[in-house]
């Protein structure tokens, strides 16, 4: 059996280390440049590689981009996602959109949020790339009417609050919050963001006994 230190688990330790760091270069390009324009000859000109090691990596620009976007979910499930999983309910919706905010506000990816961005991109253009971004907004949006379909069986919100056009609401304020921040770059905007998401669970609250 392979050891952990020989030369053959280094090489593909180091090769994977390198895979990441190139797609994490092509998601902080995609939300500025668009996925469109990530192409091989543009990630070789920004990374200081040649255009022959990165197709040792992607053999396609589709590959490239679906291989960034896989990326940019990895990155998104562990700073927006994972810390809502603790909690249930209203907790998990405060909780989500808390971490979007700050997610975008820490400029994660210059662009704003990564999905944002593609989907405004990729809206009108069948295929592949744009089917792994429209799977990624459609489990958000599930993951957060899941949530406040639970508060409404838990009690927490009105029984007669719809969970879809809650969700709906949501992700408008977050999503225009996400865009101003990139036009102004002023936090006030989340703030307004969170002020409005809590006004608007606070009126389908159930007042305690």
């Amino acid at each position: 059996m392979e050891s952990e230190t020989t030369p053959g688990r280094r090489r593909r330790s180091d090769g994977e280390r390198s895979r990441r760091a190139i797609l994490m270069t092509a998601a902080r390009l995609a939300t500025v440049e668009g996925l469109d324009g990530l192409t091989i000859g543009r990630l070789a000109t920004a990374t200081g590689m040649s255009k022959s090691g990165l197709f040792a990596h992607f053999g396609s620009k589709e590959e490239l981009q679906l291989a960034t976007i896989a990326t940019a979910e990895e990155i998104f499930q562990e700073d927006v996602l994972a810390p809502s999983l603790e909690v249930e309910g209203v907790a998990r919706v405060e909780r989500l959109c808390e971490s979007f905010l700050s997610h975008v506000g820490r400029d994660v990816f210059p662009g704003g949020c990564f999905f944002a961005s593609a989907l405004a991109e990729l809206d009108t253009r069948p295929g592949r790339v744009r089917e792994r971004v429209v799977a990624v907004q459609r489990a958000w949006t599930a993951l957060i009417e899941d949530a406040l379909a639970t508060a409404r069986e838990r009690g927490e919100i009105d029984a007669d609050a719809d969970p879809a056009q809650l969700t709906f609401e949501i992700n408008a304020m977050l999503a225009e919050a996400n865009g101003l921040h990139l036009v102004e770059r002023d936090p006030r905007w989340f703030d307004m963001a969170r002020r409005a998401i809590a006004d608007r669970l606070d009126r389908v609250a159930v007042a305690a006994p």
